[in-house]
């Protein structure tokens, strides 16, 4: 069996973990794409965005909210959602993280 217990990796590793399993689902990566192009949106209008069910799409958010990657304020009957930027500069970091070293090694693996 493989490990599978965080504590065997650092903050970081396990902090992109949860970001990266966070924008597994496709339904999620629209949800960011629609705020986006959007400042702010109430959970009505992501429902009208994208071919699932309210209750589906709240699932997709509280995931979403739960991993940090959007915030959510309430105002009156609604929530509205957006973009936490720490979140998305997070896994900005760990990609050019990851792009700089591919372009430092120049490996002719594979």
């Amino acid at each position: 069996m493989g490990a599978t217990n965080t504590e065997n990796f650092t903050d970081k590793q396990n902090a992109i973990a949860i970001l990266a399993k966070a924008l597994g689902h496709p339904a999620r990566v629209a949800i960011i794409d629609y705020l986006l192009k959007t400042d702010t949106c109430i959970c009505g209008d992501i429902v009208n965005e994208l071919p699932l069910a309210q209750p589906t799409v709240s699932q997709h958010l509280k995931e979403l909210k739960n991993a940090g990657i959007i915030k959510g304020s309430i105002e009156g009957n609604a929530i509205c959602y957006c973009i936490d930027e720490k979140a998305l500069e997070k896994l900005q970091a760990y990609f050019v993280g990851i792009s700089s070293k591919l372009n430092a090694k120049k490996s002719n693996c594979c």
